[in-house]
């Protein structure tokens, strides 16, 4: 299996408006590299091969940024405009002082099943094994857990190794040194046709949640607001057409020549996304406000936050998804 990070850096990312298009502008656009390659980037490669940027007179100057822990810190300094970043991140940001927001919504409940070595064919296989985990404040990790626990392992049954990004759990998995790690998609499809075995995945535990968002700074989307009102209206479009049944196919396709998915995993990947849909992907870049909430008691659950509970509506600005038609 391949694992290629994001070559975009310092592309413009656009093609020239036709007549009667809006007028061009250019927004610094930042994502994770390591998430280049995986389904919950597809929304991104639609908007760029539909034209769905050039609809909107938007030039993309892809950032790749090398973790989730950069995505704010990065927007806070100024040097990009407009963030993918997963929300315990933002909301641990924003706690501390930062300006950022969520103002568009992204990868809803990324599901990571808990992928483990061939040998390894119950929960109760991995008492005194080792389990690959994100940061602690990561719903990832903390998903992971309360899975484990679900079904009989708890802490201390096993050894928890912090390894951040899917890339680098799956290595740490195909090397041997993990006995078993949670991947999103393709990446648990492909450890699956090559034998290994999956236990279990993050919904049966966290069923509702809203893992990422875009965000920005509140002070620049409100001096920007004709640009983030295009940028919202640019991805609920890409949303829409993931989850149109009748673009089924060519959705196939481009997940094929974006990600490390076959035709045939991605079919199986969006079937499971949306036949029915699970509030995996957005339906039209909405932002689910139960599902902040969740992750803000997953957070508090796990004792990253201390109560009083901060209230969700804290960290998005929901008038620019109002305004759009897409909340």
């Amino acid at each position: 299996m391949r694992f290629v990070k994001l070559a975009l850096a310092g592309c413009v990312i656009a093609a020239a408006p036709l007549a009667g298009e809006a007028q061009t502008i250019t927004l610094r656009y930042g994502v994770i590299a390591a998430s280049a390659r995986n389904i919950q980037s597809v929304s991104l490669y639609i908007a760029q091969r539909k034209g769905m940027l050039a609809k909107e007179g938007i030039e993309l100057d892809i950032k790749p940024l090398p973790g989730v822990e950069h995505m704010i810190n990065e927007l806070d300094k100024g040097n990009i405009d407009l963030s993918f970043t997963a929300t315990p991140y933002l909301i641990n940001a924003v706690l501390k002082g930062s300006d950022a927001v969520g103002v568009v919504g992204a990868a809803a409940n990324t599901v990571y099943s808990l992928i483990a070595k061939p040998g390894i064919k119950s929960f109760a296989d991995l008492k005194g094994k080792t389990v690959a985990v994100s940061l602690p404040v990561d719903t990832i990790s903390i998903a992971t857990r309360q899975l484990l626990e679900k079904h009989g392992v708890k802490e201390g049954d096993f050894t928890a190794k912090v390894l951040i990004g899917t890339p680098v759990r799956a290595e740490c998995l195909a090397k041997g040194e993990c006995d078993a790690s949670p991947l999103g998609q393709p990446d648990d499809l492909v450890f699956m046709g090559k034998g290994y075995n999956k236990l279990g995945d993050s919904l049966e535990v966290v069923p509702v949640l809203q893992f990422s968002v875009v965000a920005a700074r509140r002070q620049w989307a409100a001096a920007n607001r004709d640009a983030v009102l295009r940028f919202a209206r640019v991805f609920g479009a890409a949303y829409k057409f993931m989850a149109d049944p009748a673009n089924r196919e060519e959705v196939v396709r481009i997940t094929t020549e974006t990600t490390d998915a076959t035709a045939d995993l991605a079919r199986e990947a969006l079937k499971f996304y949306y036949d029915p849909p699970k509030g995996i992907m957005p339906l039209h870049a909405e932002i689910s406000m139960p599902g902040l909430a969740k992750v803000i008691d997953l957070l508090g659950a796990s004792g990253a936050l201390q109560a009083p509970l901060p209230a969700a509506d804290r960290f998005v600005d929901l008038q620019y998804l109002r305004e759009a038609g897409l909340q």
